[in-house]
């Protein structure tokens, strides 16, 4: 059986860490009540510059910043899309969605759809 899967790559002030834990923490929550499989959050502990591309660079890492990506797994496209909707209405997360309360800069962040092709 396949999957689908949502990613996400985020700069997060080392300072804010703790805040975007929270957040995270209810996102999840609330993600996983509406059916999504699985929500992760996982902090670079091993990420360095590339010659080319690479995390850090991907999204214009500052000093002061740390690289958080994260993915939600859920069954299928269809049901990823049905699940976000709910979760964009859920009234838990909309005052955490606003971007001047989010602990980073979404200008900076990721995402994106994809089909598995290898599980595990």
């Amino acid at each position: 059986m396949t999957h689908y899967v949502d990613g996400f790559v985020v700069p997060v002030p080392k300072a804010n860490l703790d805040d975007y834990r929270l957040v995270a923490e209810t996102a999840g929550k609330v993600w996983k009540e509406h059916g999504a499989l699985q929500y992760w959050e996982c902090v670079a502990d091993d990420v360095q510059p590339g010659k080319l591309t690479s995390f850090p660079q991907s999204v214009q890492l500052k000093d002061d910043e740390v690289v958080v990506f994260s993915w939600i797994l859920y069954n299928s496209r269809e049901e990823r899309d049905a699940i976000n909707a709910k979760v964009m209405a859920d009234p838990r997360l909309k005052d955490m969605m606003s971007p001047d309360k989010m602990p980073f800069d979404g200008k900076r962040m990721f995402f994106g759809g994809f089909k598995t092709i290898v599980e595990m």
